[in-house]
């Protein structure tokens, strides 16, 4: 099975609410999709969003990357060679991560394909049914409550709570959805870097005083302040979890050497596929460090990616935050993983399953 061509296009879902951050707020699912085209008629697929404030990448630079550098590189490859078509990927250019992470997607999804198999037993198998958190978007008190309530109607029992605009009112907000929730949800809390950390420090006192229970705090700081990292997680009893702080393998030697956090969140946008996630996975599972694995606002394309790691993963990977389909008002996508609100399961259908992607706009050649 070779590589004949790679195709572009676009994917756009509108999500059913703005999904919002302390970095950014945004309205609709808006990728490039990849098709690899192989010799034996066989297609692979991966997506990738533009995330600028978080890995610098663009539709733009997305497409132009794979089109002008990683493209020509792979075409001719023969796709059981996984090894060297990831090497050739990752060493295409610096950074990046989102385009790699969309190419090799696809390339892992053809590989599956080529031994008649779902990828997640190609990387060691396991049960092929896992449960995600939801995301609660900041906003007004009220409508937080509000959502959170909804979601637990919905079956969700883990709600990731996003704060880190204002520290009094962040304080304020956590302290209202665990009261309306009455233990019948954990909740994980992300700072998106929005707060230094002496007001992260600060913020945890004050919830752990109050009696707020949280399962973890995510990125409190600035992605490059793994001091300020440090000095939370030695200040606070909830764990702390790095997510923007650590893209590549070798920041996770670091964070663990430094003892800088307690958990670390794996992203495909942030290693740039799969090759680097497995390599984090199992670099944290030698020093017994709990991961994450997430996403982007990315659509059930490249999130059953994830999906299939974190099932292979399970005995590291042990929290989900795969809500990215949830959020969009219809799954654009046929086949492979089935996202049914907080329960995600995997089809016995070879690599990632997709059979047809409705509303893809194909780009020029």
């Amino acid at each position: 099975m070779k590589i004949t061509d790679i195709q572009l296009g676009m994917l756009r879902v509108p999500l059913k609410t703005p999904f919002k951050t302390a970095l950014r707020t945004v309205e609709m699912v808006e990728d490039v999709v990849v098709l690899i085209h192989t010799d034996s008629d066989h297609i692979g697929y991966g997506e990738a969003p533009a995330t600028a404030p978080i890995t610098g990448d663009t539709l733009g630079s997305i497409i132009a990357a794979i089109d002008c550098f990683i493209k020509p590189r792979l075409i001719g490859e023969d796709i059981a060679n996984l090894n060297r078509i990831t090497g050739l990927i990752q060493g295409t250019m610096e950074r990046n991560t989102s385009a790699k992470a969309a190419v090799e997607i696809a390339v892992y999804d053809l590989w599956a394909q080529l031994y008649g198999t779902p990828l997640y037993q190609m990387l060691g198998g396991g049960d092929p049914v896992i449960t995600t958190d939801i995301t609660i978007s900041v906003d007004y008190i009220d409508k937080m409550v509000a959502d959170s309530m909804s979601a637990i109607d919905r079956g969700f029992e883990s709600l990731k709570i996003k704060v880190g605009k204002d520290i009094g009112l962040d304080i304020e907000r956590v302290k209202a959805i665990h009261a309306a929730v009455e233990g019948r949800a954990l909740l994980r809390l992300d700072a998106n870097q929005g707060w230094t950390a002496k007001q992260a420090v600060y913020a945890m006192h004050t919830l752990e005083e109050a009696g707020v229970v949280l399962e973890l705090l995510e990125q409190p700081v600035k992605a490059s302040d793994i001091d300020g990292l440090k000095y939370v997680t030695e200040r606070v009893n909830t764990p702390v979890m790095a997510d923007e702080s650590v893209f590549a393998p070798a920041q996770v030697f670091d964070l663990i050497q430094r003892r800088a956090a307690d958990i670390i969140n794996i992203k495909l946008m942030k290693t740039g596929g799969l090759s680097n996630a497995i390599r984090i996975a199992d670099i944290a599972a030698l020093y017994g460090m709990q991961c994450m694995i997430g996403c982007m606002i990315e659509s059930s394309i490249s999130v059953a990616a994830a999906v299939h790691l974190a099932v292979a993963k399970a005995d590291i990977i042990t929290k989900v935050d795969l809500d990215g389909p949830s959020l969009g008002l219809f799954n654009p996508v046929e086949g492979g993983v089935l996202f049914n609100e907080s329960e995600i399961s995997i089809s016995d259908a070879p690599g990632l399953g997709i059979r047809q992607i409705h509303g893809l706009e194909l780009l020029p050649r």
